[in-house]
This record gives C-alpha cells, sequence and structure tokens, in this order.
C-alpha cells in the first residue's frame, strides 16, 4: 500500500511551521522551542502540529535541513559561477559567508542545531565535517590546477577556512552592529590569497 500524498495545504502548513520553528529557534534558542510556543506563533492547536510532525525534534530538524538546501544553492551557484578552481574556494567561502549576513535567523537555527546535536541524537546530528569535506575537495582541485600551492595540506587547510568563516558569522549573530560583510570577506581572502597561492 502507497503512502498517501500530502495536499497543497497540508505542504503549505508545513512549509508555515518550519518557517515558524526558525524564528523561535533564532529568538529563543533550541531549548527554549516547544511544539506548544511552535503552535501558539504558527495559530494552531498543539495537537495540529504534531499531525505534521511527530514531535520537537521531528520539525526542527524539517527547519534544519530546509536551511542547509537553501545554503547549498545559494553556495552552489556562486562555486559553479567561478571562473577557475581557486575562484570557486572563494566564491564557497564569500557566499556563505553572505547568506548568514543575509539570513541571521537560518544562521541562528543551524547554530543551535549544531550546539544541540552534541548532546541530543535526536536532534538530526548535523555532520559539520561534511561542510569541511566540500571545502577540501575544492582546495584540491585549485591545487591540481596550479592555482594553489602543493604543499598545503587541503583537508587541515578547510578546517582552517571553514573555522575563520564560521567566526566571522558568529560576529554577524552576537555584535550590534554586525560588521560589515565585504570587510570581513575581503580580510579573509587577503589571507586565504597571501598563504594560499601559488607562485
Amino acid at each position: 500500500m502507497s503512502a498517501r500524498r500530502t495536499t497543497f495545504t497540508e505542504q503549505a502548513r508545513r512549509a508555515q511551521l518550519v518557517e515558524v520553528t526558525i524564528d523561535l529557534v533564532a529568538r529563543h534558542g533550541y531549548a527554549g522551542t516547544s511544539l506548544q510556543r511552535i503552535a501558539d506563533a504558527a495559530g494552531i492547536t498543539k495537537a495540529a502540529v504534531i499531525y505534521h510532525f511527530a514531535s520537537k525534534n521531528a520539525v526542527i530538524k524539517a527547519a534544519y535541513d530546509f536551511v542547509i538546501a537553501r545554503v547549498v544553492e545559494h553556495v552552489g551557484a556562486r562555486v559553479d559561477a567561478a571562473p577557475d578552481p581557486a575562484a570557486a574556494v572563494e566564491a564557497y567561502l564569500t557566499g556563505m559567508i553572505d547568506y548568514v549576513a543575509a539570513h541571521p535567523a537560518q544562521a541562528r537555527l543551524l547554530t543551535e542545531t549544531m550546539i544541540e546535536s552534541g548532546a541530543n541524537e535526536a536532534a538530526g546530528n548535523p555532520d559539520p565535517s561534511a561542510k569541511n569535506a566540500t571545502l577540501a575537495t575544492l582546495i584540491k582541485s585549485a591545487q591540481r590546477s596550479g592555482g594553489y600551492r602543493k604543499d598545503l595540506d587541503p583537508d587541515w587547510l578547510a578546517v582552517i577556512l571553514g573555522g575563520a568563516a564560521d567566526g566571522i558569522a558568529a560576529r554577524f549573530l552576537t555584535d550590534d552592529p554586525a560588521p560589515d560583510p565585504a570587510a570581513a570577506t575581503d580580510e579573509l581572502l587577503a589571507l586565504l590569497r597571501h598563504g594560499a597561492t601559488a607562485p
């Protein structure tokens, strides 16, 4: 027996609950977000939320997956448009920073979910190493093309650059006013070009 297909109305309600969850986690944190709070913000009953998502972790996982899909789409488009492999590494970093700067609530949800997943298996167990693996692959391609020095370890360089991008992102979430994303990106790219570009 095949599973029942969701209706347009159900899809719209699920999308609404995901958006509400992103906002609530951004404002109240993972621990401060409950099914009841999600229901109240959406203007529906808790039972109606449970109809679409069996648990708090399920709706937060759906919100996490939604945000990740948008980040991948945004950053992927930047990388695909890059004229060469070294430019693709820069496009990846600038795409990540630009997205976080433009969508702070989504960035907060990602941060909260990553923190919570360390203590709660049901939170979806996002894998931060996957992000570094993607960046390492781009760095290896830049090394093969002659754009980056071959003596650098691409995996460690990915960890370092990813950590720097995460640090910049954290400033957008904590500083008031938030830093200028272009200035932050320029500093990171200057460091990358000085240290990694092949002579």
